[in-house]
Order: C-alpha cells, then sequence, then structure tokens
C-alpha cells in the first residue's frame, strides 16, 4: 500500500471496530472509552505492521519528543467527536489518519473516514468540491456554541450559521459542499484538523490560521489555536471579516 491507500485502510479498519461498539450494550461515557480504545488499536495495529519505522502522534498515544526528530509522522485522531457518536444516531463524527514529512514540510498523504456515512475522503484522488447551490452561503460552526469570529464571517458573507459535530466533520462538510466556510476560534489539537485540513487542501480550498498564516503540523506544541477552511473565492471576505 501507498502511504494514502494506508490511512484510508487504517481508517476503515477503525470504522469496523467503532459501528459494531455503537450498536452494542455501551453508553454514553464508557462507549465513548471504548470507542478512543478499540479505534486506536485498530490504527496503530496498520501503522506498525506497514510502516514500522515511521512516529506516530496520536490524541489516544502519550507523545514523546522523539516525532520531532522523525522524518515522517503519522498524525491521528481515531474517534474525533465522542458526543456525536455516543448519540448514536448522529453522523457528523470522523476518523483522522495523516502522515507529515520532513521532507515536504508539511502534509503530504491522509484519509477521513466518515463511519456513519460509509465513506472515506483521501488526498489521492481528491473529493471534488460541489458547485454553490442557490441560496445564502452556509459557515460551519459547533453545536454547542458559534464563536463571535463565526458569527463575524458570516455576517461579512452575508451567510447561515450550520451547526454541526466534529472539527473534521466541519472541515468535511466544506468539502461535501454542506458549508462553504468553516471558521474556529476555541482552540483544538493538531489531530482535530491534520488529516481534514490535508484532504480540503487536496480538494483546492483554502486552508489557514485566522492571521491568514499557515497552518503548522508536527510542531513542538500540540495545540493549534484556530483555523479558517473555505472556497477559496471566499477566503479574502473570511480573512478580512475574522481579523
Amino acid at each position: 500500500m501507498d502511504d494514502v491507500e494506508l490511512a484510508a485502510a487504517a481508517a476503515r479498519a477503525a470504522a469496523d471496530v467503532l459501528l459494531p461498539l455503537r450498536d452494542g450494550r455501551l453508553r454514553d461515557g464508557a462507549l465513548g472509552d471504548a470507542g478512543d480504545a478499540e479505534a486506536q488499536r485498530a490504527i496503530a495495529a496498520l501503522l506498525a505492521e506497514h510502516r514500522p519505522g515511521d512516529a506516530v502522534l496520536s490524541e489516544e498515544a502519550t507523545d514523546t519528543d522523539q516525532r520531532l526528530d522523525a522524518d515522517r509522522v503519522w498524525i491521528v485522531d481515531p474517534l474525533d467527536g465522542t458526543k456525536e457518536y455516543r448519540s448514536g444516531d448522529r453522523h457528523d463524527w470522523a476518523v483522522h489518519v495523516a502522515l507529515w514529512e520532513r521532507g515536504a514540510g508539511d502534509l503530504t498523504a491522509a484519509a477521513v473516514g466518515l463511519p456513519a456515512l460509509g465513506e472515506v475522503l483521501t488526498t489521492d484522488p481528491a473529493p471534488v468540491v460541489p458547485a454553490v447551490p442557490a441560496g445564502p452561503l452556509r459557515v460551519a460552526v459547533s453545536r454547542s456554541r458559534a464563536p463571535e469570529v463565526a458569527r463575524a464571517a458570516a455576517a461579512a458573507l452575508d451567510a447561515v450559521l450550520v451547526p454541526l459535530g466534529s472539527a473534521g466533520y466541519k472541515t468535511l462538510a466544506v468539502v461535501r459542499g454542506e458549508a462553504d466556510a468553516y471558521v474556529h476560534a476555541g482552540g483544538m489539537y493538531q489531530w482535530d484538523s491534520a488529516a481534514p485540513v490535508a484532504v480540503a487542501r487536496a480538494a483546492g480550498l483554502f486552508t489557514s490560521r485566522l492571521n491568514g498564516s499557515p497552518l503548522r503540523y508536527n510542531v513542538a506544541d500540540t495545540w493549534l489555536p484556530d483555523l479558517v477552511v473555505c472556497r477559496p473565492e471566499l477566503a479574502d471576505r473570511v480573512l478580512a471579516a475574522v481579523r
């Protein structure tokens, strides 16, 4: 398998354990904990088998400084959107598997699984972003609370807010044509956005920090304060609004 194929296989392996668990007897916190653990094991096993020399940065594994000297680092979120996963009737959660390479200084391969929809989106072949539908533009935001910067972006675009679950799904909502922009200012970790951002870039979408600077991965601090993902023709208006 090449790197993209491996990322996709890992995302599918996680889905294969997550879906039966969700349909079983576990509930609430126990279900979320089991999903995190089992999906992590499934992904880690495939990476260890096929890329034993690579480093891994995962939400569900202890981080070490060794990855900072590695040439290849897999950035993984085995279950993004635990709350939505636990609900049993929502599809807006995801599995993230991305590869960062020192030679490129950036993400080079990725897959995002949407297990509840039976989909895996990859960097190659890249998804085709649907045309903008009739009606107002749409800005994806958190279901629990929309940050002020997202409201500012929506106002600048004369857009409506679209509440969605996990960070990865909100990025993929732009890729899949369910939203036109995703603006986040509440902070997240590198694994929350690496794979979705890589897929979004491959699809031709614009991605950056709120100030327009590049999103950087496999840096020492795993915290990523903010990001923008949008159709490229909207980038200048979105960035001007959030500034």
